[in-house]
Order: C-alpha cells, then sequence, then structure tokens
C-alpha cells in the first residue's frame, strides 16, 4: 500500500524584468540576480495514509496541476520536498507523454513502461486495456487523429490496467462522454476497496464527496482549507461568491457538522420551519408526505431585486433537489430596508428514508456569483422515515404501477 507525504511544498518562477537580463544574470552573475520569484505554491504540507482518499478543489490557477507535477516529479520544488511509497500510476495532462505520430498501441506501450510495466506485462494487458477504452480499430491510428474523449479513454485505460498503491489523477476525467465518466469512477471505486491511495483534483460534488474522506482547497498557492469533503466544498462554494462583498463563517453545529455562512448580510434567513398539512411543525417526515417548507427572511438593506433558493441535500452532502424563485418566475423587487418577507413552498417529500439537510440562498439573480446577500450550508435539518410506504431503496419514492402479461 502507498502514502504521500509533502511537506513545506513550495513552487516559484523566475520573472525577469527586460528582454536580456536573464542573459546579463547567466553571464555576469556577481552583478547580483535580476529576477523576481513568483510564487506558485507555497508551505503545502498534508499526508495521505495508505488507502487514504483526498480530493483537491481551487479556482483555476489555484496551483492544483502544479502541486500534482511536484508530487508525481514531472516539476521539480523550489523548496520542501514529497516522499511517496508503492507504484504509482498518475493521469495528469490530457495525453501526456503520447507521441502523436505513433498508434494508441505502441503509444500504449510506452505509457506503460513509464508507470514500471514490461513490454511484456502491457502485452498481456492489452486486451483488457482495449476492452476498457472501447475505442475499437482507433487503437492502431496516429494518436493525432483521437478526439481528446479517445486520448483520454486510452491514457485512464493504460493507467489503470494494473490496481496501482497510488493512483493520482488530475481533470483530464471531465474531457470523456457521461458514460465512461462513470465507467471511470467505477473502477477508481473498485481501487479504493482494493486499498489504493488515491489524490484527486475534481470539481464534481457528487463524484468528490462519493469517493474522498478528506478534501483540501487551494487558494493563491496556499493550503486555505482541509477537512471533510463536505465542510471544503461548502466553503469552496462560498468563496467562489464575489469576495469583496462578503464574508464566510464556519460553526460546528450540535450535530459535529460544519456550517458554512458567507455573505454581505444585506438581506438573511430569520427563521425555517418544515410543516404537515395540518401546519404543525415537523422534523421527521413519512415518506412522501406533503409538507410546507416556510422561510421568513428579513431584509436589511434596500434592495432591487430578491430571490430565494433552497437546495436539499442528504447526509453525505450530495445535492438532492434544488430550486430558487427566479426559476419560478416570483423574484421579489424594490424591497425596502427593515422588510419582512415570508415564503411558502408546498410539495410532496418523495425522498426515500434517511437524514437530510436544507440550504438556502438568497440572491439577486439565479446564482450566488453576482450578488451572494446570504448563503447558509445545513440552515434546517429533517429526517424521512417509512411509516406505511412498500420496502425500496434510493433516495428517491418513484412508487410505480405494474402490469404483468404472461
Amino acid at each position: 500500500m502507498g502514502h504521500i507525504r509533502v511537506e513545506h511544498l513550495g513552487k516559484a518562477y523566475k520573472q525577469y524584468g527586460a528582454r536580456w537580463s536573464r542573459l546579463i544574470e547567466w553571464v555576469l552573475p556577481f552583478r547580483g540576480r535580476r529576477h523576481q520569484l513568483k510564487w506558485v505554491l507555497n508551505d503545502i504540507n498534508f499526508t495521505l495514509a495508505p488507502g487514504e482518499a483526498v480530493g483537491i478543489i481551487g479556482v483555476n490557477g489555484a496551483g492544483k496541476s502544479t502541486l500534482l507535477k511536484l508530487i508525481t516529479g514531472t516539476a521539480q520544488p523550489t523548496t520542501g520536498s514529497v516522499s511517496m511509497s508503492g507504484r504509482v500510476a498518475a493521469l495528469l495532462e490530457l495525453g501526456m507523454g503520447f507521441h502523436p505520430d505513433f498508434t494508441g498501441r505502441q503509444n500504449a506501450y510506452m505509457a506503460g513502461q513509464l508507470i514500471g510495466l514490461t513490454s511484456a506485462e502491457v502485452g498481456e494487458l492489452m486486451q483488457e486495456i482495449l476492452e476498457f477504452a472501447e475505442i475499437g480499430d482507433y487503437i492502431d491510428q496516429p494518436v493525432r487523429v483521437y478526439s481528446s474523449g479517445m486520448q483520454m479513454r486510452l491514457a485512464f485505460s493504460v493507467a489503470t490496467a494494473r490496481r496501482p498503491d497510488v493512483l493520482i489523477v488530475d481533470e483530464a476525467l471531465s474531457v470523456g462522454d457521461a458514460y465512461f465518466q462513470h465507467k471511470s469512477f467505477e473502477r477508481i471505486r473498485q481501487f479504493r476497496k482494493l486499498g489504493t491511495t488515491l489524490l484527486i483534483v475534481s470539481h464534481d460534488r457528487a463524484a468528490m464527496q462519493s469517493i474522498c474522506d478528506r478534501a483540501i482547497l487551494l487558494d493563491g498557492g496556499r493550503l486555505a482549507r482541509e477537512g471533510s469533503p463536505e465542510e471544503v466544498m461548502d466553503y469552496y462554494n462560498a468563496l467562489i461568491a464575489e469576495r469583496e462583498n462578503g464574508a464566510i463563517e464556519q460553526v460546528v453545529t450540535p450535530e459535529g457538522r460544519v456550517q458554512t455562512t458567507s455573505g454581505s448580510g444585506a438581506a438573511t434567513v430569520a427563521s425555517i420551519t418544515l410543516e404537515d398539512e395540518d401546519g404543525a411543525q415537523v422534523e421527521l417526515v413519512n415518506v412522501g408526505a406533503a409538507v410546507s417548507l416556510c422561510v421568513t427572511v428579513k431584509v436589511r438593506q434596500a434592495l432591487p431585486r430578491l430571490v430565494l433558493g433552497y437546495m436539499i441535500k442528504d447526509r453525505l452532502g450530495q445535492q438532492i433537489y434544488g430550486t430558487n424563485t427566479h426559476h419560478m418566475e416570483c423574484a421579489l423587487h424594490d424591497l425596502r430596508a427593515g422588510e419582512t418577507v415570508r415564503y411558502r413552498f408546498r410539495f410532496p417529500l418523495n425522498l426515500g428514508p434517511g437524514s437530510y439537510s436544507l440550504t438556502t440562498a438568497l440572491t439577486s439573480n439565479e446564482t450566488h456569483l453576482a450578488d451572494n446577500y446570504e448563503w447558509r450550508d445545513l440552515a434546517f435539518l429533517f429526517i424521512v422515515m417509512n411509516l406505511n410506504r412498500k420496502q425500496f431503496v434510493g433516495s428517491s419514492w418513484l412508487e410505480p404501477t405494474v402490469e404483468i402479461e404472461r
């Protein structure tokens, strides 16, 4: 089993002020340096235990790909160190190591040798590689005629033809079609069960939360957050909102989960209740019961437009259902400071048994990226139980009728 240890890792590039500064620095080193260091990563520390899965997220330019290159050794760090054990397979930039004029089969042999397989081993695994990649006769065509998705299929198939001790995957999987993404993540899940250590960069919240034990948020080349995938993804969603127009706060709830709240505070959710058909407040609901979600909003500043959105998540933080009053075509306009607005959403709670949470968002439009008045995760918790329905499994109650002919 493999492990990864990253200690005080940093990467800086030299920036020269003029065209000839680099040459002068080389030829006349005694005249002093003529460059400045541009740090893209600075003082990164974390450890992956054997068999652990960790996801890395961050906005473009945060340093995610650079970090993976330093870990895999395709780039050298300016400061710090990386130590790993076990056989490592990495899928970084799309088609990295592929020669465009060689066939897919030839590139498969070369890529296999780069991850420590012999030519004989690649030959033994070739049929399995072909079956998993599903690129047909293109395997004997030059890679230059491949689409990006076909390159990703072949690269992933070779990298995972034999279970590695450590698997490192960049965002290349996002290039493929939905079918192959599901197929790839299923293989990753199987590797996880068998003890493979996983380091993955992805913005797919559902994949991150279903596969990873922890998540790491990079921001501006620094490790900004580390924790459970739900906690870090919530913080990330708050971070990518308009930064100059809001603050981010995280607190631990009595249930031990981390609640993230962000926004300017121009409006706030004052109360949330879930009511049954008789108007009684409930926190435990039968599958399929008719309920009303009641939300009271207090407006603190005059607002030209107000949109309320809500998202229902399961216990893992995966999104089950969400909507907002923009999409429902009932946004409010010209609100006064001090005004109170009460919303009532009625719907059948067609969810499977389990615990659920509610996220609320107050914005001026369909997303919270422009005007984030308030975004609150874990704003309300409730439980769904199967009290009188037929037995079923899953996150949704979709009870069918059936007709059978013999």
